[in-house]
């Protein structure tokens, strides 16, 4: 997106995969299947890491952390990993553009804010108007940010854009190099329970309504291996289950597994909320998302909602 410019060259870096940070569960036989998802380094991409109470004997899963969902989304196109969870935004660029992107069930609502300095002037979106202001490109909070600020009679012309990872936007606020950020979770909890940030606003307002993440496998994976698609989304129907019914368990495994601070975390836990089923509803808030990013011309088609669509395992799974 034009005028973004980077920080620093860390934060130009941030975006590439993480470190090879793969956990295994279960110990891996001769015969064992490996199950290779990715996540993000956020917490309501928390859901994988509960996969572990529910894996079946005869498989382990490895989890891959990812810093972009750009770069989640291009490993499950390259088949580096089987599955993925990153932002919606993301599946769509990689469906408008022909990729063989599927999105198979859900993974996320909300988890996202615009924040701003505690003791700086902005109050509401409009004070972001002239302000450097901290949005990852290709995001599904940049679609977010880009309708609100239509909606409040601006563009992103309007403001300094300035490319930052989500895991960096707390600090970047924090030394003053950006004034406000459009982040995700846990990013608006550090941000608050540090003391230096404040909520502007949860952009949830807008047609597209809270639909953050999405679970996507290859086009191939999904035709070729429809049974193993069934089992991970029934991994992330029992772990976002079992994580919403118990807030206190995702706060330890977030501060575990990510070195979150838990006094961020438990902030964030009350943005958060992990889903598993492709309803109606967010199918249709999907749908939604592209019109917009057509709009906005970050995609110069829609995608065949046909093939990005798939909800046959989900209705499965709901009878």
């Amino acid at each position: 997106m034009q005028g973004h410019r980077p920080v620093s060259r860390r934060h130009a870096l941030a975006g590439a995969l993480a470190a090879p940070l793969v956990l295994r569960y279960r110990g891996a036989q001769a015969d064992t299947v490996v199950i290779k998802v990715g996540a993000l380094k956020l917490i309501h991409s928390i859901t994988p890491w509960f996969y572990e109470r529910f894996v079946p004997a005869g498989y382990t899963v490895e989890i891959i952390p990812f810093e972009s969902p750009t770069d989640c989304k291009t490993a499950v196109v390259t088949r580096s990993i089987d599955f993925g969870t990153f932002g919606i935004a993301a599946g769509i660029l990689g469906a408008a553009a022909h990729e063989p992107v599927v999105v198979f069930g859900s993974s996320c609502n909300k988890g996202m804010a615009v924040v701003a300095r505690k003791d700086g002037p902005i109050e509401t979106l409009k004070d972001l108007k002239g302000k450097r202001v901290a949005i990852w490109p290709g995001s599904t909070q940049e679609v977010f940010i880009l309708e609100r600020l239509r909606m409040e009679g601006m563009t992103i012309h309007d403001v300094e854009a300035v490319r930052v990872s989500f895991s960096e936007m707390p600090a970047a606020l924090a030394r003053g190099d950006v004034d406000a950020y459009v982040g995700a979770e846990p990013g608006p909890g550090n941000s608050l329970a540090s003391g230096v940030g404040k909520i502007v606003e949860y952009p949830y307002s807008t047609p597209m309504g809270s639909l953050n993440m999405i679970l996507a496998a290859h086009h191939d994976t999904i035709e070729q291996k429809p049974d193993l698609a069934r089992l991970v989304l029934s991994l992330q129907k029992q772990g976002s289950e079992y994580a919403m019914a118990h807030p206190d368990e995702m706060v330890a495994m977030t501060v575990t597994k990510l070195g979150m601070k838990k006094e961020a975390v438990e902030l964030s836990v009350k943005n958060v909320e992990l889903n598993w089923k492709m309803t109606p509803e967010m199918v249709e808030a999907g749908k939604t998302y592209a019109q917009h990013m057509l709009e906005l011309k970050q995609i110069r088609a829609l995608p065949d909602f046909s093939q990005f669509f798939d909800t046959k395992i989900s209705d499965q799974l709901s009878v």
